[in-house]
């Protein structure tokens, strides 16, 4: 991370504030100028949700989708504390765009892929917060990629600033990671990965814990060994919505092609993943549970004040 990604400091709030009343200045506007800039857009790609959303070529429900759910809680009581929703699980490149990400990210939520309805019971024990935005193209849904430190979507936003954690899936190809050669997991024939990123060391540790133990290649993005190679996929952006969270700092999971594959019976298209991903030999439900006790485990070192 620079000096310039950093979000604007105290001092320069002051500042902002001092400046305002002394020019006669908006302080909004002060403020605003005080702020980080936007990331500059990948070649060929949207330089926000937004600019996404605005063009009269992609419609939505068409050409993409989203999908997002916020679990009511309540405390009703005045003497006693209640749990609240600490953790978030976005899928910003969901559906045709890295495929598989808006599936396991439903499975961590804790529902069946192949049934989220407004009525849809969960199907396991404990939920989180979701937000999916997928491509539903039949072809060419990489052209509705938006890079994560550009998004702007409000409710992917709201969710994370709302929630202590937020857990983000992406995927990559493994070429792209530009790994030592002999691959340092399993050999090339099987380039299966997950790179673990994000400003949350803690959540870092405990999903790389979790998904090593229940037997997937795995590695830190900061790991000295490996960060240089992986700086492009470590999550470190403060812009990147997995950072955006009440603490400034989450993880995110970047999952190469052949490890997405492997989660699914048939990985060949949006319904067939949503249908089979209990038909992965155990694979599937294997990740989805690695992560949640990743999440269960930086949960419980944040006690409800």
């Amino acid at each position: 991370m620079t000096f310039s990604q950093r979000p604007a400091s105290r001092r320069s709030v002051l500042t902002a504030f001092a400046a305002a009343a002394t020019a006669g200045a908006p302080v909004l506007g002060q403020l605003a100028a005080a702020a980080p800039a936007a990331a500059a857009a990948d070649p060929g790609e949207y330089p926000s949700n937004t600019a996404l959303y605005s063009d009269p070529t992609r419609v939505e429900g068409t050409a993409y989708g989203r999908r997002h759910k916020i679990h009511q809680k309540i405390d009703p009581a005045l003497d006693t504390k209640s749990a609240f929703p600490r953790t978030a699980i976005l899928a910003l490149h969901g559906g045709g765009i890295e495929i598989g990400t808006s599936e396991l990210a439903l499975g961590i939520a804790g529902y069946d892929p192949a049934d989220v309805t407004e009525t849809s019971k969960p199907i396991l024990s404990t939920t989180y917060d979701y937000f999916l935005f997928e491509g539903l193209l039949s072809t060419g849904n990489k052209d509705l990629h938006v890079t994560s430190r550009n998004c702007d979507d409000h409710v992917a936003l709201s969710l994370a600033a709302s929630h202590l954690n937020v857990l983000s899936l992406h995927g990559c190809k493994y070429e792209q990671l530009g790994m030592p050669e002999p691959a340092i997991w399993p050999p090339t024939s099987d380039p299966r990965l997950a790179v673990v990123g994000g400003l949350n060391e803690d959540f870092r540790a405990a999903l790389v814990y979790e998904i090593g133990k229940a037997g997937f290649p795995v590695v830190d993005a900061f790991d000295s060994r490996y960060a240089t190679r992986l700086q492009d996929f470590n999550g470190s952006h403060v812009t990147n919505p997995c950072n955006l969270t009440m603490l400034r700092k989450g993880a995110q999971i970047e999952m190469t092609t052949e490890l997405r594959q492997s989660l699914f019976g048939d990985s060949s298209s949006r319904s067939k993943r949503a249908s089979t991903w209990d038909e992965s030999n155990g694979q599937f439900e294997a990740f989805r549970d690695a992560c949640r006790r990743a999440i269960a485990t930086v949960e419980a070192a944040q006690p409800i004040l």
